[in-house]
Parts: C-alpha cells; structure tokens; sequence
C-alpha cells in the first residue's frame, strides 16, 4: 500500500471542512482533483471514508477510526522532515568531538569560540581521551571527528595534518637542568625520568629516541600527561612531552626545555571516519579548522 502525503493531506482537509468545495480551496486544487484524490485513498484501504451529500460530507466509521491517526503521521511526517531540514541548516544538532588532552586544553577552546560563532545551535560534546582512543572513538562511530597526532596505522580513517610538534623536556624549576638552554637526550637518561605508559604512542617514540644513546631509569608511569606534571612538580624525575603541554606545564611551575639535538617531531592533526559521511555540522568544523591553520 503507497499512500501518498498529499491523499493524506487532502484526507484530513476534507474531514475538517463541511464541503469538498471549501477543502478544495484551502488545498488550492480542483474538485474534481480532490474528489479523485480521496476516491483512489478509499481504493487503496478498501471502503468508503466518506458518506456523501448534495451539501455535506460526513466521516464514516472507518473515517473517524482513520482521523485522529492520520493527523498524527501529518504531524510526525512534518517534524521529522522539519528537524532534517534544521540539521542542514545548522540551526540544531549535536556534535561529538575526541581531543588529546593536551590538544583539548591548548588549541581546542578557541576553534570550538569559532565555531560556535558560525553555529551557536549546535550542542558540542568533547570526549577528552588519550591519542589511541581518540583513534577508537572516531572508528567505532562515537565522535564524528578527532584531534590527535598522526595514528601509525590509519586504515578506515582520513588523516589531515594541521601543524608540527617538537617535543620538550619539562623539569622541576629546582632541578639541575632547570638552568640550561637545551637539553640533549644524553643528558635526559642522566636522570631519573617519568613516563606515559607502556603500550602508549608517546611512550614509545619516546624510548625509540631514547634507545638510540643508552637506557633510561624510569622512575614512574602514568597514564595522563597532566599526572606526569604533578609528578615532576614533586621532584620524582624528568619527562619527555609534546609542545602542546608546554601552557600547562608552565602554568603549575615547571620549566620547559627545547631539544638540543635531532629532536622528536610528530605531526598533529584531524582524524574522521573514510567509510561515514560527516554531518553538515561536522564538514563546517573540519573546514574552518583547516582554514585556521592554513591562513
């Protein structure tokens, strides 16, 4: 059965006036168009909805049965093409967004001002997760786009680079190196040092670069960079972090160090599903951040 929105409509607008005539006006159709609307809408259910006069038109059994249903599939019909349409526009909708802690604290606030600017009606959820389960989050469906550094194996999602990181060394303002311009990695496995986890991507570019010049004493691990900061704030080592820590490790303190030597760079950037779509209010994001970046 393909009943059609407009014998639908033209259903209730008979049912609501006394004549096909006024309901016919109220549509902007003819008489005969309507009258042939409502007969091939009885065909198609099997029996009259109507009980006809040379003056009024009155609603059947199955015609009052039929009504009240039929204006709520108008009204549901409407609404759900209605809110499509809002999404389009942007005028409403939500969208899930994963960023690297780091990422979500130093860069994120002013592109979500942005943003919110081009689309204040679009509710914003910030899933603030480490760099492998912003990569989960973005794969399974759950946040539409992610910030993160570049992911070793990318296959099922597009990764778009938006600038470069050279990781830093962050010491204890009290702390020998404290004083000194440059740090080398022979001089940072000279002390006692304080790591991502094991199994995490920094963990492991960080001993890659560490391995090239001896052995490190690890002292700690944790699984958030923040954690690594109040850690070194105690005094129990060193670390090895992304430039993007640098405002919040400065902020509780600590000194921040560059490099001195073939120092680690690592791409940081967005991340999206390649076999999903993104929403209107996705695709906006991704280009104005794109946009801020490459100016």
């Amino acid at each position: 059965m393909n009943i059609s929105y407009r014998n639908l409509q033209a259903f209730i607008h008979v049912a609501q006036s006394s004549t096909f005539a006024e309901a016919a006006i109220k549509l902007h159709l003819t008489q005969p168009a309507l009258s042939s609307a409502i007969k091939k809408m009885e065909e198609q259910l099997g029996g009259k909805l109507f009980s006809r006069s040379t003056r009024h038109v009155a609603l059947t059994k199955e015609g009052e049965a039929l009504l009240p249903n039929a204006i709520r599939i108008m009204r549901d019909w409407d609404d759900t093409f209605g809110d499509i349409q809002n999404l389009f526009a942007m005028a409403k909708g939500r969208l899930t967004i994963a960023a690297m802690p780091s990422f979500a604290e130093s860069h994120l606030p002013h592109l979500l001002k942005r943003y919110h600017q081009l689309a204040p009606n679009i509710n914003l959820r910030i899933l603030d997760v480490v760099m492998e389960n912003v990569i989960y989050e973005v794969s399974e469906g759950r946040a539409e786009m992610g910030f993160t550094f570049e992911p070793q194996q990318n296959e099922g999602l597009i990764f778009t680079p938006l600038f470069e990181d050279c990781f830093v060394v962050v010491v204890n303002p009290q702390h020998e190196l404290a004083k000194a311009k440059t740090v080398s990695w022979e001089a940072c496995i000279e002390h006692p040092m304080v790591m991502m986890n094991r199994g995490s991507a920094v963990r492991m570019w960080t001993q890659q670069k560490i391995s090239t010049v001896g052995d490190a004493v690890i002292v700690a691990e944790t699984g958030q960079l923040g954690t690594l900061g109040q850690l070194i704030k105690q005094g129990l080592g060193i670390a090895i972090m992304p430039s993007l820590c640098i405002s919040s490790m400065e902020s509780i303190g600590l000194t921040v160090l560059n490099m001195k030597d073939d120092p680690l760079v690592k791409r940081v950037g967005m991340v999206k599903n390649a076999k999903r779509d993104m929403s209107v209010a996705g695709q906006a994001l991704w280009t104005d951040v794109l946009h801020h970046y490459q100016r």
